[in-house]
């Protein structure tokens, strides 16, 4: 069974790992940011999250959820079969966000997801000494206490390698 809860900093390949293993496993997929964020660009209250993220676990067996909210990632977790924290360090980050191509699910064009370039940024950057949800210290503690399977990825080499090992472990099940 197939059920991978993915956190991290912003640009640390959350999103390319997920849809890998997904893809790979042939589940579903949720990004956090979809159930976190109205449409109007609020933030929705967390519990009206948490409704949401529990609607989609207990409609899917299987999944593959990601994202870096921590009071999410702790909800998923106490469903999750695997945890995966991604924290490849905020120079990678960084760099990881300035290739990131156009995300539409969250900006209508690539010249609005540019704009806010810089923002994100100066925010993964601040990873490490933050204190909120999205820091490195609450996802360490969430990374400590989590009693199943569990690995913490240092480099996009490492969740690439996660990636092929899903691969080769598993067909996708469109396949025989």
């Amino acid at each position: 069974m197939v059920r991978t809860l993915i956190y991290g900093n912003s640009g640390s390949g959350k999103s390319r790992l997920a849809l890998s293993i997904a893809n790979y496993s042939g589940v579903p997929h949720l990004d956090l940011d979809e159930i976190a964020w109205e449409s109007s660009g609020q933030r929705k209250h967390v519990s009206e999250s948490i409704r949401e993220l529990a609607s989609f676990i207990s409609a899917n067996t299987e999944w593959v959820i990601e994202g870096c909210y921590s009071s999410l990632v702790k909800e998923a977790s106490a469903s999750a079969e695997e945890l995966i924290f991604l924290n490849p360090g905020v120079d990678v980050c960084q760099e990881n966000c300035k290739s990131r191509p156009w995300e539409p699910h969250k900006y209508d064009t690539k010249e609005s997801q540019d704009k806010n370039l810089e923002m994100l940024l100066e925010w993964v950057e601040a990873y490490e000494t933050r204190t909120d949800e999205f820091s490195l210290q609450a996802h360490q503690e969430i990374f400590e206490s989590f009693p199943g399977r569990k690995s913490e990825l240092r480099s996009n080499l490492e969740a690439q390698n996660k990636a092929e090992e899903v691969a080769a472990n598993r067909r996708p099940s469109s396949e025989p």
